[in-house]
């Protein structure tokens, strides 16, 4: 059994706003094995309109032309694996572009109705630009279809054999080249029902073990990292019986490092460990301090806390989703550029029961961007490029962050 993941640390990154493309990217290896990570999470690299950051594909059996060709990622992926690195990217179940050529072909592969009232209970991302309903006006016609996300991004029918039968194709296309595992996008939201929240309903499990047996027969040990969301009794149902993904992501926890960071207080992380349950065999927690995506301040225990996090980080609101709920902030961000800060915290993390995701930039200090505007999607903030020249500076310091990471990470690997 090919179980990489027991010892991973995860390095998660665009492709382009890392190295710019594939040939680059293969190109700088090195300094990965220089770091000490042995996992590398690549963020969606499909041909994409890029309203969400490119996880509304327009195509699943491609490479943006701007990162590459199938082939300079062909030769990335042997690359990787001959310095020892195993490879995951991102796979998205739930949507796609409007742009995909199936949204024309293939209407009945995507959610329609006339009735914006149909499942109403569940969860509206984006509320502020989707007049707080996640059915959109069809532009070409008649009816309404459901997008969970972004207006551009319509789900898929997973009621529909033949959309099973086509995204089990594009998970096989990936596999097949020797991807090493997937990163699964909104995997708690494929099937919709009436009178329910629409979240990890059993019908979306059922997905989940059908994809997870189809993988263990054709591509064996292959790993499966559920993007779920929700509290650690919700997120942990996505493990199944061992039957479902290996890994799941542990949302209240990276909030909770953050919190600890000026007080030093680590009770709250210790007290999510003791209700996060039992989590079947061969399975395990992913976490991380910061990533790609927003932090979820509503994962805190009270709204005292909440406010005392978003005032150390995000004082002017800058960074801070409308609702005020979710803020995008770099680790040194958070620690506005304290050394000791983010070393504490990184350590903090690295020793917790989990396997950890350190973000581009966070191991040499990157700050959030400095825009002259606020973004319609306020994550742009962490998704700066990489600084290589900070980077070779810090490389030639020994008492460097990124040497004092360097050497976190060495010590936890042994």
């Amino acid at each position: 059994m090919n179980d990489f993941w027991k010892k991973a640390v995860i390095y998660e990154l665009y492709v382009d706003k890392f190295a710019g493309d594939f040939k680059n990217l293969t190109a700088k290896l090195d300094y990965f094995t220089y770091l000490g990570v042995n996992v590398l999470w690549i963020l969606p690299h499909y041909p994409s309109p890029l309203i969400d950051g490119g996880y509304d594909i327009s195509d699943y059996q491609a490479i943006r032309p701007d990162l590459g060709t199938i082939a300079e990622f062909d030769e990335f992926l042997k690359a990787a694996h001959d310095r020892g690195l195993k490879v995951m990217i991102d796979m998205v179940l739930n949507h796609t572009s409007d742009k995909h050529p199936w949204f024309k072909e293939h209407k009945d592969w995507y959610m329609w109705s006339n009735d914006q009232s149909k499942y109403s209970q569940a969860f509206v991302h984006f509320a502020d630009i989707k007049n707080h309903n996640n059915w959109i006006k069809n532009p070409e016609g008649d009816g309404f279809y459901y997008a969970t996300f972004y207006p551009q991004q319509p789900d898929l029918n997973w009621d529909n054999p033949e959309v099973v039968n086509a995204m089990t194709e594009n998970v096989d296309f990936w596999l097949k080249k020797g991807v090493d595992g997937l990163r699964l996008d909104a995997i708690s939201r494929l099937i919709k029902r009436d009178d329910t929240y629409c979240f990890g309903l059993p019908e979306t499990h059922q997905i989940l073990k059908n994809l997870r047996s189809h993988i263990d027969a054709n591509f064996p040990g292959v790993v499966l990292l559920a993007e779920s969301g929700g509290w650690p009794d919700e997120a942990r149902q996505f493990f199944g019986s061992g039957d479902e993904c290996h890994l799941v992501f542990h949302f209240p926890l990276s909030v909770r490092l953050l919190s600890a960071i000026k007080n030093r207080d680590i009770a709250k992380i210790n007290d999510i460990w003791t209700w996060s349950g039992r989590i079947p065999e061969g399975c395990s927690w992913v976490s991380f301090l910061t990533h790609h995506d927003s932090i979820d301040l509503f994962f805190l225990g009270s709204e005292d806390e909440k406010h005392q996090l978003k005032s150390l980080v995000d004082p002017e609101n800058i960074f801070s989703s409308p609702d005020g709920q979710s803020m995008a902030a770099r680790l040194a961000e958070v620690c506005k550029g304290n050394v000791e800060e983010i070393l504490w915290v990184t350590k903090t993390h690295l020793d917790q029961p989990a396997i950890p995701i350190i973000y581009y930039g966070n191991e040499i200090g990157m700050r959030n961007l400095d825009l002259s505007e606020k973004p319609t999607d306020f994550r742009e903030f962490v998704r700066g490029e990489f600084d290589w020249s900070v980077t070779e500076t810090q490389k030639s310091d020994p008492d460097s962050l990124l040497n004092s990471v360097r050497e976190l990470i060495k010590n936890r690997q042994t």
